[in-house]
């Protein structure tokens, strides 16, 4: 089963409120709603989303025993503007974004998410549409993957991958995330296996991210869910990438804001409405009790902001 990164961290800093109305964007197999759930007893109120139609299912099955209510959504938390415009959710005690791969996604080889098992080059979490990692490896010009591989995944060999992931192509189709892992191997020579993590990791994870438009998805849910957060209400959100860290860091210090001087005397506030506060100066990180049983959560960080 997967664990949920950080829970208590996360939802001790959401103050759940009894009977209160809360929002996870990010369900996965519902560890962190279940422990919302459990702390606002039967009178609360949760909508849950996930554009994974199997995490959904795992998720009911696993909330099932809750008095509380329940909403499950089948969406990408990019739609929660008009998710909750057409449940008839307009305000929240608190909110949840887990951008995680969850282990089950990882574990299963069919979903290709993974270079550690064989599998189709795929990486979407919904499998019902979209392009997938073979789509785009097949597609993107030599420049645009570089770019892709540079931006996304942080990788300093993007142009050297490439160019042989383009090269290889030319010969037959790369449509498995062993044989994409290996063109990388490759690419990188001898010294691949000197790096910290395996020499692909950097590359499938700016294919997932392209394939899930996942910094995007963010943005948009963060941009939707201040405005419908309550004074006092609390968003939580859990990165894994510190690319995806940096955005949130600087989305939510857009809206704490500044004061700044004026010419003619005394200050004013300067930034972005709904005005919010950070719970921590600094991200959040796993214990390292919390590391040991469960490595996965190694890069992980939490930040949270209250809605003034």
């Amino acid at each position: 089963m997967h664990i949920p990164v950080m829970l208590l961290e996360t939802v001790d800093r959401l103050k759940v409120v009894r009977g209160g109305t809360y929002l996870d964007c990010t369900l996965g197999d519902g560890g962190h709603s279940a422990e919302i759930l459990r702390r606002g007893g039967p009178s609360t109120t949760l909508l849950g989303l996930d554009r994974d139609e199997a995490a959904l299912a795992r998720a009911k099955q696993n909330l099932a025993g809750f008095p509380a209510k329940v909403v499950y959504a089948h969406t990408n938390h990019a739609h929660v503007a008009e998710t909750c415009d057409k449940l008839g959710f307009d305000q929240f005690d608190g909110a949840v974004i887990d951008t995680g791969v969850s282990s089950e996604q990882l574990d299963e080889a069919d979903r290709g998410f993974s270079f550690r098992a064989d599998g189709p080059l795929d990486m979407r979490m919904d499998t019902s549409h979209g392009a997938t990692a073979a789509d785009l490896v097949a597609t993107m010009s030599e420049d645009e993957l570089a770019t892709l591989f540079r931006r996304l995944g942080e990788e300093p060999s993007a142009r050297t991958i490439a160019k042989a992931i383009v090269k290889r192509r030319e010969v037959s189709p790369i449509t498995t995330t062993k044989d994409l892992a290996a063109i990388v191997e490759k690419a990188l020579g001898p010294g691949a296996h000197a790096r910290k993590h395996h020499p692909a990791t950097r590359v499938f994870q700016a294919l997932r991210m392209k394939v899930n438009h996942e910094l995007e998805s963010v943005q948009a849910a963060i941009d939707a869910i201040l405005p419908r957060l309550k004074p006092g209400g609390r968003l939580a959100v859990i990165t894994f990438e510190s690319i995806s860290d940096r955005l949130v860091k600087h989305i939510f210090q857009d809206h704490v804001g500044k004061e700044v001087s004026l010419q003619q005397g005394g200050s004013e506030w300067q930034g972005i409405e709904p005005r919010v506060r950070k719970t921590d100066r600094h991200a959040v990180v796993p214990t390292i009790e919390e590391v040991n049983l469960n490595p996965r959560s190694r890069s992980a960080k939490l930040r949270v902001v209250v809605k003034l």
